[in-house]
């Protein structure tokens, strides 16, 4: 069974899918596939735009999203999230470098450290020299991770997945596929967990 999750390290509510999303893999068995996207890409192709830029001048909606947050915060036990003052941070760099730890044996402690850095630690990770030391922090090889963020390959496998994410239906992120149906949003994952149990 394939299952989804398109994720851009710069929005908060696919950091807190990702901290949920182990939990459903050890209740299923069924392993996520992590699809790092640009978020900025898919809303430039849906007429999308950041929560930062549509909740603004609607009364109430802010604020009830901050409730939903700290019932989610609370029902999965997450203790260590912060806000990211520097939010929206531009993550080009960073998914590029998720593309080309998609091809080394560290995709995995990448993803970790970078969410680490972006939603725990919070930093402004669209400054290079931020990010470097951000690597380093984390004993990520630094030097080749942004050797690999400027192959053409990886910077084209970041715009097709991007593509591929709008064409399946994305608007936004976190978005998840189980097989061919779509969920979007932190509260569809108790979703996502049911259609992976029929299916599976």
């Amino acid at each position: 069974m394939i299952v989804e999750f398109h994720f851009d390290f710069g929005s908060p509510n696919a950091y807190l899918s990702h901290r949920a999303i182990p939990s459903i893999e050890k209740r299923t068995g069924v392993k996520f596939t992590y699809v790092p996207v640009l978020i900025g890409g898919v809303f430039k192709a849906t007429g999308n735009a950041s929560p930062a830029v549509t909740l603004q001048g609607i009364k109430n909606k802010g604020e009830y999203q901050n409730v939903e947050m700290e019932r989610f915060l609370n029902k999965h036990n997450i203790t260590d999230y912060n806000r990211n003052p520097f939010f929206p941070v531009n993550t080009l760099q960073v998914m590029r470098g998720a593309i080309f730890a998609q091809t080394q044996d560290y995709y995995e402690r990448y993803i970790h450290e970078i969410y680490q850095h972006m939603w725990c630690e919070p930093k402004k990770m669209d400054e290079p020299d931020i990010i470097r030391t951000a690597f380093e922090e984390s004993g990520l090889p630094a030097a080749a991770i942004f050797e690999g963020m400027q192959d053409p390959i990886i910077k084209q496998t970041l715009i097709d997945n991007t593509n591929r994410s709008v064409e399946m239906g994305a608007f936004g992120s976190p978005t998840f596929f189980v097989e061919n149906e779509i969920f979007f949003g932190k509260d569809k994952l108790i979703d996502v967990e049911d259609e992976i149990i029929k299916n599976n």
